[in-house]
């Protein structure tokens, strides 16, 4: 039998995962990564995108995450994340008419306006979370 990677995921709010799995593919800044057990340790960011949990061949679970860390260590890998989601409960519909509202809003405010970089930056995140919702 091969080694399992011992994986937690944590955002703010909760812990969305933590247990043995055989694979865990993330979106680093620099490109995606993958982690076995016994991977070399090392440190990344991650970009907004979807971090896929894998048994054998297979996709488990598909956790959509915003921004945040990856830290792998002889004991596993731990991703902290700034938000989390289970894809699982990500319904398109609804995150494209959050993204249309957020559009919107973003209009209303120049560049330059305290509220437009925030704005903006919601606007990558749930174009980002609808692409992942959509596939």
């Amino acid at each position: 039998m091969a080694e399992k990677l011992t994986f937690s995921l944590v955002s703010p709010a909760r812990e969305l995962f933590s247990g043995e799995v055989d694979h865990v593919i993330a979106p680093g800044t620099d490109g995606e990564f993958g982690v076995l057990a016994n991977h070399a340790p090392f440190m990344s960011t991650l970009k907004n995108g979807v971090v896929r949990v894998l048994e054998g061949e297979t996709i488990t679970m598909r956790i959509f995450v915003r921004g945040g860390f990856a830290d792998v260590t002889p004991e596993g890998l731990t991703i902290l994340a700034e938000e989390a989601k289970d894809m699982a409960d990500v319904d398109a519909s609804d995150v494209a008419a959050e993204l249309q509202h957020t559009r919107e809003e973003l209009l209303k405010h120049p560049e330059g306006d305290g509220q437009h970089g925030a704005l903006a930056e919601t606007v990558a995140y749930l174009e980002a979370l609808h692409e992942a919702a959509a596939a």
